[in-house]
């Protein structure tokens, strides 16, 4: 695939996290495409700076320094009104800990995030589309204390693609789940990427690396080491 079908693009990208003396840069001008239809993985080790990388890429925190851009938008120096909007259309996020809202059952994480998208009067056919297609329909009324860590794993990817984002970010997706939960949420990571999305997944898990289009190891702030 060629540079112009990149859907993000990162240049440049430096940023530093403490002050004064316990300042540390974690990203020291990283360089980075994903292409429509692409699973690239991102390794490293502990406190490298992975789960920052995804941050930046999302918009949801900002560089010292570089370009970002997302389906064809500078998401750098933006205003964070435009950066919310900015997100809500083209980002899908997916997160080790679920972050699903605890009072509210799993169909209905899904269904607040569909609000902030551009499904407008769909939206209602969409959440119950991607709650059936995962498989959760016997427990979308269960909040997230009744639910196993794979169901709320699925209901958080569901929330993520709910509204149609072009990129999914995911940090330690399978983190927390058992060998069976994570290869089902690494089918549907994969399946994302045939409907036309970029994926771009922080990891440990060898059988996520194993299924990436492209491993990239962060080290010393820079992305190096792809295969």
């Amino acid at each position: 695939m060629g540079v112009l079908t990149a859907l993000l693009r990162v240049r440049g990208l430096t940023k530093t996290v403490g002050e004064g003396r316990a300042a540390r840069r974690v990203l020291d001008g990283v360089e980075l495409d994903v292409q429509a239809g692409e699973l690239v993985a991102v390794v490293g080790s502990s406190g490298s700076g992975k789960s920052t990388l995804l941050h930046l890429a999302g918009g949801l925190d900002r560089a010292d320094a570089g370009t970002i851009e997302l389906a064809g938008e500078r998401l750098d120096g933006r205003s964070e009104r435009v950066l919310a909007r900015l997100r809500a259309r083209h980002v899908g996020f997916v997160f080790q800990a679920f972050h699903l809202v605890p009072e509210l059952s799993g169909e209905e994480n899904v269904r607040l995030a569909a609000r902030f998208g551009a499904h407008g009067a769909q939206a209602p056919a969409r959440v119950a589309a991607l709650v059936d297609a995962l498989g959760l329909r016997p427990v979308a009324r269960s909040v997230p204390a009744q639910l196993s860590g794979g169901e709320q794993q699925r209901f958080a990817i569901a929330r993520a693609l709910v509204n149609d984002p072009a990129l999914v970010l995911a940090d330690e997706p399978t983190g927390n789940l058992d060998a069976e939960s994570g290869a089902v949420v690494l089918a549907l990571l994969r399946e994302a990427t045939r409907d036309g999305r970029a994926v771009l997944v922080v990891t440990h898990d060898a059988a996520v690396t194993a299924s990436a289009d492209r491993v990239v190891t962060l080290r010393d702030g820079r992305l190096c080491g792809e295969r």
